[in-house]
């Protein structure tokens, strides 16, 4: 059973995209995606000041917009997705290029394994 983020942290996602993992033939993984991932991302656009791949892990909703509890059963390929600033110290920056319609990836090393669209702003502007 997955403890949804928001009890764990104590505080609110940072923000949502809408997500569609890349398939096999497209470069993407093999295996399914639980509940749990912890991915990295990167934006699909130059970032002055990036020095690599961001820790912003994705919580997957179902289609009703909630939270997946259940730990044990794939994920969606396409779906929506919560996202969590993990180092607190990168929201400065996020809060420069995290924008309604920016897009980004999700990332395991250099590989990117599906391709986001920011689709609302959470609690990235709150001083939590």
């Amino acid at each position: 059973m997955h403890q949804p983020y928001e009890e764990r942290l104590g505080r609110s996602h940072d923000f949502t995209v809408a997500y569609r993992f890349y398939t096999p033939e497209e470069g993407g993984r093999w295996n399914p995606v639980y509940q749990g991932y912890r991915s990295d991302f990167d934006y699909d656009q130059e970032i002055p000041e990036n020095k690599g791949i961001y820790m912003i892990w994705p919580e997957f909703e179902d289609e009703d917009g909630f939270v997946i509890t259940e730990s044990e059963t794939p994920v969606l390929a396409k779906g929506t997705a919560r996202m969590w600033i993990i180092s607190a110290h990168t929201k400065p920056l996020h809060q420069k290029y995290v924008k309604v319609g920016t897009k980004g990836y999700f990332m395991e090393g250099n590989k990117r394994v599906a391709e986001c669209k920011i689709i609302k702003i959470g609690s990235l502007f709150s001083n939590k």
